[in-house]
């Protein structure tokens, strides 16, 4: 109730933020008192891995991993048991018994690929932590990013790229599937939710400027969150609809280029993720470290001496040279066709 908040009744107001790296390892260090840790129990890099948690979040992030760990028959807790309640707080518990269609798994491998791959290609987005097919609460599957370090601060193009990720699901679906599903559903909410954020409270339209539409409401009623009253008249509310519009489709062709000019590695993330249903940060960057190695070619000393092989040599020379010539530089990698695709829809049918 803002009269409460009138001077002369409560004048001083004490802001209770999310703790720090440092407030979450002295929280961490509480909390593990009196449980059995094993050697390899490192706090300050569990710390850095949960950005964002509360007390009670690191509280119920050690009862999770004190759990896990009985179920598992082990006496002490062990540092993967911390990383994997993690997780578990983050997005609910594994549903392993829950038995999905080979077409789904697919779906769903290429939908988690196109975040995955998207996320990796662009500049401002999160370091992966892990990609995983397995169903955790109301996901099908999902995308792990923990940042470096906390951030009090997110610029534009941070959020655009956040944006863009998002869509990388979706994307995929629609280029390698040739279709799209209902699994997208929470990606665009969240991406369209965070583009007309940025257009009505951030400023960050170029069509708009920098400008806030919408007042918020002074008081809180129960059962409802604090809202935002329009404003403005319908002229603007048709030009945010139309600049939303504008940033939700430069990002989706974005991702879409993306994904096309990197087709070999979506594919790779794709039929790992249904081989494995999971892939973790480091096995993620040695699948990606594949595509980026320089090709090794033969080394001549002596420039008479390859000229001379070479006449030496004509006749052993292709008859297609023209051909060869034009596809220097271009890696044929086995990809999904049409075709293909439409058979293999129509065998799991």
């Amino acid at each position: 109730d803002p009269a409460l908040l009138r001077p002369g009744r409560f004048d001083r107001q004490v802001v209770v933020d999310v703790p720090d790296v440092r407030g979450r390892e002295e929280i961490l260090k509480v909390h593990v008192k009196g449980k059995p840790m094993n050697s390899d129990v490192e706090l300050d890099v569990l710390a850095r891995r949960t950005p964002g948690f509360t007390g009670a979040d690191l509280a119920n992030l050690v009862n999770e991993a004190a759990l896990l760990s009985a179920r598992r028959n082990e006496k002490e807790i062990k540092m993967n048991a911390l990383e994997d309640s993690v997780e578990r707080v983050i997005a609910g518990p594994e549903k392993k018994a829950r038995v999905i269609s080979d077409f789904e798994k697919k779906l769903v491998s290429y939908h988690e690929a196109g975040h995955a791959l998207v996320g990796e290609m662009l500049t401002h987005t999160d370091p992966l932590h892990k990609v995983s097919i397995i169903p955790r609460g109301r996901a099908g599957g999902y995308t792990l990013l923990l940042p470096k370090e906390d951030r009090n601060y997110m610029t534009k193009s941070h959020l655009l790229d956040q944006v863009t990720m998002l869509l990388g699901g979706r994307v995929a679906e629609a280029l390698v599937l040739q279709e799209i599903s209902t699994g997208a559903s929470n990606d665009l909410e969240r991406a369209t939710g965070l583009v007309r954020k940025m257009i009505t409270e951030l400023g960050m339209s170029e069509e708009l400027g920098p400008l806030t539409f919408g007042q918020k409401e002074g008081q809180v009623f129960l059962g409802r969150d604090i809202a935002r009253d329009r404003n403005y008249s319908e002229a603007v509310a048709y030009a945010i609809d139309k600049e939303a519009r504008r940033i939700i489709d430069e990002c989706y062709l974005k991702a879409q280029t993306i994904i096309q000019e990197n087709m070999h590695k979506l594919n790779a993330i794709a039929q790992t993720l249904m081989e494995k249903e999971t892939i973790e940060a480091k096995e993620f960057a040695e699948l990606m470290a594949q595509f980026d190695k320089p090709v090794e070619t033969a080394q001549v000393s002596d420039p008479s001496e390859a000229e001379n092989n070479t006449t030496e040599n004509e006749d052993l020379l292709p008859t297609t040279r023209e051909t060869s010539v034009e596809g220097e530089g271009r890696t044929e990698v086995g990809g999904l066709s049409g075709s293909t695709l439409e058979e293999e829809k129509n065998k799991i049918d």
